[in-house]
């Protein structure tokens, strides 16, 4: 389809030149024949004065013709007019009209100084108005006044009522095989006229057609368009949708997870410290019951679609050793940190990724490993921040990744990072983070 527009495209670029072209065509060839019946008439005037025969001619006309050197030029000067009005556009209706009347004005003043003899030039008026983009109604009016005036100027009682002598009685001055060749030159450039405005106006219909084809074309090409586009929103829709459920799957995981894993934990331990030791077993519950309203917190949060609640009130180190320090106490499991890069200056998908993969690897130490030492350790190596995760838990030896390693990988490979682990001798996590801003502070 856009193919065959470009050609329909490309065809109509041609044929929309054409229109033009002949119209200068038809312009240039009304002012030779101005200028060949006005130059022979002055000629002719000429020939009375310089033969004596003026006094006769006066009495056969019956009346006081133009100085002959008047009339080349002063047609020359109104068809210039003529052509400084055909150039101007009109933008309305009252604006055409008037500059339809200017123009009838000077054609008359043309036809008087060449006797009436040559009135072709109204079909230069007529031309003009074809090219206008206008509704038919008005065209047609515009047509039918033209048309009109053009029967009105080749009356003979227009000649008797201005006043104007007849081109035939002037060239009466030419030998009668002269006279003859002059009117057969001026009817055949006549006719020349009358053909090529037929060829203008044929020209001027077939690139109306054409552009009303290419308009049909690229309208359905639009509609085309329009439909792909609509599609594509639908899918792209349906994969916000994906990515939204996804995305609110993992923070849920990731906060009620955790936090249930520490209740959990510390339930049992409050268990087994009950009766042996009372007051330790109160502590306990108070950091368990800490740790439910901070998932209840984080759970809040997570379905606003905000990162987790410690970093929306303090930075991502301090948010990382309250996690591990949370943990720590509601499960007894010793956590030990190494953090030896500068996380001030990560932005906030970072920072949200980072603390889900620390907090998602503690969880699952706890959980799946029980383990009971873990090691956190985050350093910087150029222009990555790793991140090693290593507990001294049951381990794996064939790991089939579950909700939380496959969700942490996702997140990781959002911001182009990535993944591994191992499950020999307890689990290890290495995840690896590029470092989008920062490195020249570095």
């Amino acid at each position: 389809m856009a193919e065959k527009t470009a050609i329909v495209k490309r065809d109509n670029d041609k044929v929309g030149q054409i229109p033009e072209l002949v119209f200068r065509v038809l312009v240039l060839l009304n002012f030779l024949i101005i200028l060949f019946v006005t130059m022979c008439t002055a000629h002719a005037l000429w020939g009375y004065v310089h033969e004596g025969s003026a006094l006769e001619f006066l009495i056969r006309a019956g009346r006081v013709p133009l100085m002959n050197w008047i009339l080349p030029f002063s047609a020359v000067l109104m068809f210039a007019s003529l052509l400084l009005l055909l150039s101007v556009e009109c933008n309305n209706h009252p604006e055409l009209v008037c500059k339809l009347v200017l123009e009838f004005g000077i054609a008359i003043a043309i036809s008087y100084v060449t006797g009436f003899g040559y009135t072709g030039m109204i079909v230069l008026l007529l031309a003009d108005i074809m090219r206008y983009t206008i509704d038919w109604q008005k065209r047609a009016m515009y047509i039918l006044a033209v048309s009109v005036f053009y029967l009105f100027m080749n009356g003979n009682i227009v000649q008797e009522w201005i006043g104007v002598i007849p081109l035939e009685n002037i060239w009466r001055y030419y030998r009668a095989d002269y006279m003859s060749r002059f009117l057969g030159i001026l009817n055949m450039l006549s006719l020349v006229n009358m053909f090529v405005f037929i060829f203008y106006m044929v020209i001027l219909v077939l690139a109306q057609m054409s552009e009303k084809e290419r308009i049909i074309l690229l309208n359905r090409e639009l509609k085309e368009a329009n439909e792909k586009l609509e599609e594509y929103a639908n899918e792209s829709a349906r994969m916000a949708e994906t990515r939204e459920r996804n995305r609110l799957a993992r923070e849920i995981h990731d906060t009620l997870g955790h936090s249930l894993t520490g209740i959990i934990t510390g339930i049992e331990a409050c268990i087994m410290l009950m009766d042996i030791a009372p007051e330790a077993t109160k502590e306990q519950l108070r950091a368990i019951a800490e740790v439910a309203r901070t998932g209840i917190i984080d759970v809040r949060h997570s379905v606003k679609a905000l990162h987790p609640d410690a970093l929306e009130t303090m930075d991502l180190e301090d948010a990382l050793y309250k996690l591990i320090d949370s943990s720590k106490r509601s499960t007894g499991v010793l956590i030990t940190t190494n953090f030896d890069a500068d996380l001030g200056h990560l932005d906030q998908e970072e920072e949200d990724v980072v603390y889900r993969v620390v907090q998602e690897s503690i969880t699952n130490a706890i959980r799946h490993g029980k383990a009971t030492e873990i090691q956190v350790s985050i350093t910087r190596k150029e222009e990555e921040l790793n991140i090693v995760i290593t507990d001294n838990g049951i381990g794996c030896s064939d790991v089939n990744p579950g909700f939380g390693l496959h969700h942490m990988k996702e997140r990781l490979e959002m911001l182009g990072g990535r993944l591994d682990y191992k499950g020999e001798g307890g689990f290890m996590i290495h995840a690896v983070i590029p470092i989008r801003k920062g490195t020249d502070e570095q």
